[in-house]
């Protein structure tokens, strides 16, 4: 039954499709073609005449926009034309357009692009109309506008269709008006406090100034090897050696990692730099720079995000990463002195570490594993450890730390800033220590950038830097859920490249793949499997595992975590279930939403990066040419939420 109402309405459709096609036909071979037209005086827009009626009541305007409603009701009809700033009712009387152009007006269809000439008027149910005395068709809309295109079903149509999303909800044409403003604010911000705006190369030879793994790309005309930016910082700083005092960029930068509601692999980033201050100084520029975007765009210092206000009219909190740890977790650093301290203190704690996790690191774990989450209010978290900061400044009263802060509000990192390292010979020692972490597998660690290096002994003044998230900054002021609400065109995954072929082509490769997937072998012959455990367990104490059937709701990749994915999952009960999984390194989080797996459900939760994971998903893994392969095991969609397996 489903199946037949949904050819049904294909072929509807494509009848529609069809018979918008013939108007144009028609139309153009009547000479009146409107892509022929190439421009239109526009003299208002709708709530221009709105916000303003009394100096447009009675005068002529010239409006344009796409036709959203139409009423017709025969001698006299209504329409509703959207414009940047909103819609607007346009009456078409027969007697006022002529009897010729009334027909060509009811031809036109929903999602036209129309300009109309009339009077700025109110109807007798008091709303502001424009009484059309001419109307011009600018552009035929060949494809159908979706009725209702908004709710979670359609999140990824909206993403990749963002020219009808913005059509379709105005509040995400709200969202994006509201970051240019943000843009244009933190620019006449920076501007009015002395800093240069500059631009920087986008491909370089050496991807530095973060902790990122870079894309790759190849320049055929040098044929060389080059890398997309990850970060804006070793440009600028060079540019402060060149005695240009304040400089910022905001720009696009590029990072070769995973998709969730925060990153994105290519984001906004904006760096500046100020010469004679230091972190300090930093900290005072994002609390005056962060009131006085709020202030101008949103008319308040008090933002509200998802239901949580927070005032950035308050002076933000100060708190160096040592009081904070010991502040929600209870361990003191200042008590701890060597390496084996510290993992014993990890080990306590249930803190994962990595071998090659020296003691500053597993402070920062500490930190992100038990004081983020906590920090909503803006925070200034300062004083990190010299083992994650390779290109800042020591604390001359404790060497082991750096003058370093990063900036926080719900919970998210906001910016993160430096009293920069501008010692070449300090600096040589940190590029070399980043090279041996590379080395032992840290494929985000830096390399050496002998040209940054003779910057740095030509001379750089004390320096204070600082990086902010601008798409971050851009979601906490328009209470927008996921970084791809603030980008126009986020990153997607291809749809396949033949979805637009006819139905029996499409049959026919669907018939070919059928055949060639009968006809497929797979060779197992260099994979290897673990052997079968050989002792028994009685089948009562495997009858106490409860593996359930879930759907995967949604999945994110673990911040600070190269292997961690975080799922939320449909059990069959009330309440949702988190469970993490160490399978990033096999599966990007975007392709798993929707899929339905098996997990353990009853065993107790288990603290991973400062998250409670309730359970344990099933995959199975081989090895396969001396590496590790693995296959998390979903089943049948059919199968619901919460079956039990036996």
């Amino acid at each position: 039954m489903g199946e037949q109402k949904s050819n049904q309405t294909e072929q509807d459709l494509n009848h529609v499709l069809k018979a918008r096609r013939d108007k144009l036909a028609e139309l153009q071979a009547a000479g009146k073609d409107p892509f022929q037209i190439t421009k239109y005086d526009v003299t208002a827009h709708s709530m221009e005449i709105k916000d303003h009626y009394d100096q447009w009541e009675e005068k002529e305007v010239s409006i344009a926009g796409r036709m959203m409603f139409k009423r017709v009701m025969g001698k006299a009809s209504f329409c509703n034309l959207q414009d940047l700033q909103g819609r607007i009712q346009v009456y078409v009387a027969r007697d006022s357009v002529g009897e010729d152009a009334y027909k060509e007006f009811k031809k036109l269809d929903i999602g036209d692009i129309v300009g109309v000439k009339g009077t700025v008027f109110t109807t007798k149910t008091g709303e502001i109309s424009v009484h059309a005395s001419e109307f011009t068709l600018l552009s035929k809309s060949l494809q159908v506008l979706p009725e209702k295109f908004h709710g979670l079903t359609d999140t990824d149509l909206r993403y990749r269709q963002r020219y009808v999303d913005l059509i379709m909800n105005e509040d995400v044409k709200d969202t994006f008006i509201k970051r240019s403003k943000i843009l244009a604010a933190i620019r006449k911000y920076l501007g009015g406090e002395g800093f240069m705006e500059v631009e920087t190369p986008m491909l370089v030879s050496n991807a530095g100034g973060a902790a990122a793994r870079p894309f790759e790309t190849h320049f055929n005309a040098l044929d060389e090897d080059l890398k997309l930016r990850i970060s804006l910082e070793l440009y600028l700083k060079r540019l402060i050696v060149g005695g240009l005092e304040r400089v910022y960029e905001i720009g696009r930068v590029f990072r070769n990692e995973g998709l969730d509601t925060r990153h994105n692999p290519e984001f906004t980033l904006m760096e500046l730099y100020q010469a004679y201050t230091d972190y300090h100084g930093m900290m005072d520029l994002t609390e005056n720079l962060y009131r006085f975007v709020a202030q101008e765009v949103l008319g308040t210092t008090k933002i509200v995000y998802n239901g949580v206000e927070m005032d950035l009219g308050k002076p933000f909190e100060r708190i160096t990463m040592l009081d904070a740890v010991k502040k929600y977790s209870g361990v003191d650093f200042n008590e701890i002195h060597t390496l084996e301290e510290a993992r014993a203190a990890a080990k306590e704690k249930h803190v994962e570490f990595e071998e090659r996790h020296k003691k500053g690191d597993i402070l920062n774990l500490f930190f992100e594993a038990f004081v983020e989450e906590h920090l909503i209010q803006p925070t200034f978290v300062m004083d990190h450890p010299g083992e994650i900061s390779p290109l800042t400044q020591k604390k001359p009263e404790n060497p082991e730390y750096t003058e370093r802060f990063e900036f926080f509000m719900n919970g998210w990192e906001m910016a993160n800033a430096y009293s920069e390292l501008n010692d070449p010979i300090d600096q040589r020692e940190r590029f070399k220590a980043q090279e041996e972490q590379f080395a032992a597998g840290d494929e985000e660690a830096n390399h050496t950038d002998e040209d940054f290096l003779n910057a740095l002994e030509i001379g750089m003044p004390p320096t204070g830097g600082i990086g902010f998230g601008i798409d971050r900054m851009c979601m906490l002021l328009t209470d927008s859920a996921a970084i791809r609400d603030v980008l126009l065109f986020p990153t997607m995954k291809s749809l396949d490249a033949k979805k637009g072929e006819g139905k029996a082509e499409k049959a026919v490769e669907n018939a070919a793949v059928a055949e060639e997937k009968v006809a497929e072998k797979i060779d197992f012959s260099n994979v290897k499997i673990e052997p079968l455990f050989e002792e028994m367990i009685d089948f009562d104490t495997f009858a106490k595992a409860d593996f359930r059937a879930v759907k995967i709701l949604e999945c994110e990749a673990v911040p600070k975590s190269k292997k961690l994915l975080k799922f939320t999952l449909d059990d069959g009960t009330d309440r949702k279930r988190t469970i993490l999984s160490g399978i990033h390194e096999y599966y990007e989080p975007e392709d798993l939403i929707g899929k339905t797996a098996i997990a353990i459900v009853n065993l107790p939760p288990r603290k991973m990066m400062g998250i409670d994971s309730e359970g344990m998903l099933i995959s199975a893994v081989h090895e396969e040419d001396g590496h590790e392969g693995l296959n998390l095991l979903m089943v049948n969609d059919r199968i619901p939420a919460g079956a039990k397996l036996y």
